[in-house]
């Protein structure tokens, strides 16, 4: 389904979905119009219209146009996946769309066109520190300007792929290369942005909450491996919307068991308050992260018929809101790893230690192995961003939010959560089979020694199945 963008109603999913190819459409753009007409018609200094950027803020200038593009571009280390660059796209073009930037609007479906046939510019990883990300965004620039070259499709999420034997990457039959020449006033408008960086927030929150969502089923698998108590997840012990809403899911997954135990572990007892955590961070981080999106970060922001100086490039609050997700994701992971502990515990599930087939055997121990050193790069990546600072520009410029390495951050702790969560899973149905109580998820339970790697491929590749829709 194609996302149609309006620059008010951008979603983390949406930016997910755009991102791997399901194309754009152009709401209204009345609020472009608008800005690009006041801009045309102010009068006096204006940062990046007729001053220079940055610590020549105070000299007067021709706006700098394709020099600054040019001089901006510079970023290093590898380029950064398709889809990334694809949403950081999705992610300017709305915001261009919300009004404010004063860039011609003429720019935006030859944007549009560009996200369409799967092209992207060849953004590099490192060149931001959360003032905006005006290395990627300068790249883009150089690309529609033609003096960089589009990357063709190479994701296969495209119908729109290039042509083979193409002499420009951006060609196809009968079109021609996503270009604009964009006028030298609005090359620093364009780049005022952290479009790059809001990108890989809005597809970190999304993966990130199928990932919480499963995590509840996976739980719900190991309270009946192992016969866990429902009392802690009656509705009279609960408190908060997330903890309560966690804990009437469980129950409704569970329906019921013959509990052995008058209290279990942590693992079991604590979830709802501690995954009710983790999904409070990450709808806080959504709405912060959406709220970005379809905001005007303008500096200046064009509006009210006069261009007002002012610092909301700055993404201070999508950085704490970042820095507080990763944290909260270590303690579902961590409780994820105490309850496989308990299903390779005969005293919890009445079977052979680690679930191995004859008494010695080694069985799933492997896993609890495999979910702590996850669980390990985990915590490495929740070290918070928001404690460091910088001073750049010759002091103009004096501080810096570190929000693109939160964002990458947060989009790298996809994968470990996805195996530790994935880990619990396989013993989970293990136990399950092994104690004859039904479970339908195509896993195999064999309790002989054997490689556990494509049990675990498996399982991670159930786990959106196990999301609720």
């Amino acid at each position: 389904m194609v996302v149609l963008l309006d620059g008010a109603h951008l979603t983390c999913e949406q930016v997910d979905r755009a991102a791997h190819g399901s194309g754009v459409a152009l709401g209204s753009t009345a609020r472009a119009r608008a800005a690009w007409r006041t801009a045309t018609l102010l009068e006096g200094p204006v940062y990046g219209r007729t001053t220079g950027v940055g610590a020549n803020k105070d000299v007067a200038t021709e706006a700098a146009g394709l020099d600054l593009l040019r001089s901006h571009a510079g970023g290093a280390g590898p380029r950064i996946e398709e889809f990334r660059a694809r949403a950081t796209l999705v992610v300017r073009l709305n915001q261009l769309l919300a009004g404010g930037s004063g860039v011609d609007p003429a720019l935006l479906p030859v944007l549009a066109a560009a996200v369409n046939r799967g092209l992207t510019p060849p953004i590099r990883t490192y060149g931001a520190i959360g003032t905006g990300d005006l290395t990627a965004l300068a790249t883009t620039a150089l690309c529609l300007v033609g003096e960089l070259a589009w990357r063709p499709p190479t994701e296969g999420t495209q119908a729109g792929d290039t042509q083979a034997g193409s002499s420009d990457p951006g060609t196809r039959a009968g079109e021609p290369v996503p270009r604009f020449a964009l006028a030298a006033g609005d090359a620093l408008p364009f780049i005022s942005s952290g479009a790059a960086t809001l990108a890989d927030a809005a597809l970190a929150c999304h993966r990130l909450g199928v990932l919480l969502s499963a995590a509840t089923a996976v739980a719900a698998h190991s309270f009946l491996a192992v016969e866990a108590s429902l009392e802690p997840l009656s509705p009279v012990v609960q408190r908060g919307p997330e903890q309560t809403s966690v804990a009437a899911g469980l129950r409704d997954l569970v329906g019921a068991t013959s509990p052995r135990r008058v209290q279990d572990p942590y693992g079991y007892r604590a979830f709802p308050q501690v995954h009710g955590a983790a999904l409070g961070a990450l709808r806080h981080a959504e709405r912060t992260v959406a709220e970005e999106m379809n905001a005007a970060p303008e500096n200046p922001l064009i509006a009210d018929g006069r261009a007002w100086h002012n610092g909301n490039f700055h993404s201070a609050r999508v950085a704490l809101a970042l820095d507080a997700l990763r944290a909260a994701l270590v303690q579902t992971a961590t409780v994820s790893a105490a309850r496989l502990a308990t299903l390779n515990d005969p005293a919890h599930t009445g079977l052979l230690p680690f679930l191995a087939e004859h008494p010695g055997g080694s069985g799933v121990m492997i896993l609890e192995y495999v979910a702590h050193s996850a669980l390990a790069e985990l915590r490495h990546l929740a070290a918070p961003v928001t404690l460091g600072g910088a001073v750049l520009s010759l002091g103009t410029e004096d501080h810096a939010s570190f929000t693109p390495q939160a964002a990458r951050a947060a989009l790298a702790t996809v994968e470990p959560l996805e195996i530790v969560l994935a880990c619990e899973l396989v013993a989970s149905v293990r136990t399950l089979r092994l104690r004859g109580i039904p479970c339908d998820l195509p896993l195999d339970a064999t309790p002989a020694d054997r490689p556990l790697d494509t049990d675990l491929d498996v399982a991670r590749g159930l786990l959106p199945g196990l999301a609720p829709r």
